[in-house]
């Protein structure tokens, strides 16, 4: 499919997900690619007749919403986060959870893709983390949109790109290589919980000391589904408890109820 005619067709279709069109300029390719394929399936002649097919058949819609979900993953992606968590963020909400009287920290990853995040968390955690903290657990839940993604994150096998900007020691600790792939232990499998849900219309319940929202919600949709979630993200988080989002992310304009980590930029505080 030509990149410019899908390039049209995305911007008439996007809003109409609730999704927009500046979130997937830089990751279209990978979308038209699966749209493309969709056609073809279909023996549609091109994107014009897929969009008269779209008008005609509103069932179709939640397929394309599937065709546009963007996963791109990586263990310990944007290094620098897991470095502020592993430093700062983690060992403050130790403390506030046993001043509390709790003995654990309750952390959800959502869109977890197939499950780099959360087990990065997971590896972070018990290989440098609680060793300081004895007698102190953490909680994962994770969630994604996409059956298939949750399949591959429960299975634990990667390739050795996924885990190129994982730091030596844990790759070393967590993973046994088997024929150029590398196998989660079961040991740091068995600290995440992996759930079927769209962020959109289901949320696991709280509450939680730490919510990782990166590289989804405040890239792909549109404000008005982005302050509904946050809103939601507000109430599942404990006071004083963190949200991450991505990097090169940003809350909506005018997003009350959190303050900005000094120096972590996409780390906030639930006021």
């Amino acid at each position: 499919m030509e990149d410019a005619a899908c390039g049209r067709f995305l911007q008439w279709a996007l809003p109409r997900l609730g999704m927009r069109w500046a979130g997937f300029r830089r990751v279209r390719r990978q979308v038209c690619k699966r749209i493309g394929r969709r056609i073809g399936e279909m023996n549609l002649p091109d994107v014009s007749a897929y969009r008269s097919f779209l008008e005609s058949h509103p069932e179709e819609w939640e397929v394309l919403d599937g065709l546009c979900r963007v996963q791109v993953s990586r263990f310990y992606r944007d290094r620098v986060v897991f470095e502020i968590l592993e430093r700062e963020v983690l060992p403050r909400l130790a403390e506030t959870v046993v001043a509390g009287g709790g003995n654990a920290i309750r952390c959800w990853s959502a869109g977890c893709a197939s499950g780099e995040e959360p087990y990065s968390l997971a590896l972070m955690w018990e290989c440098r983390v609680a060793p300081r903290i004895p007698r102190f657990g953490i909680e994962i839940v994770a969630t994604d949109s996409d059956a298939e993604s949750l399949r591959r994150a429960e299975a634990g096998i990667y390739a050795r790109s996924s885990l190129r900007d994982l730091p030596a020691d844990l790759r070393e600790t967590g993973f046994d290589p088997s024929t150029g792939r590398f196998v989660l232990k079961p040991e740091y499998r068995n600290r995440v919980v992996f759930s079927l849900q769209d962020v959109r219309s289901d949320m696991p319940e709280g509450p939680f000391h730490l919510i990782l929202c990166r590289n989804i919600v405040f890239t792909y949709f549109d404000e008005e589904i982005q302050r509904g979630i946050l809103k939601k993200l507000w109430g599942r988080l404990v006071p004083g408890g963190f949200l991450v989002i991505g990097r090169r992310e940003s809350l909506p304009e005018g997003a009350k109820g959190f303050d900005g980590l000094s120096g972590g930029k996409g780390i906030y505080t639930r006021k």
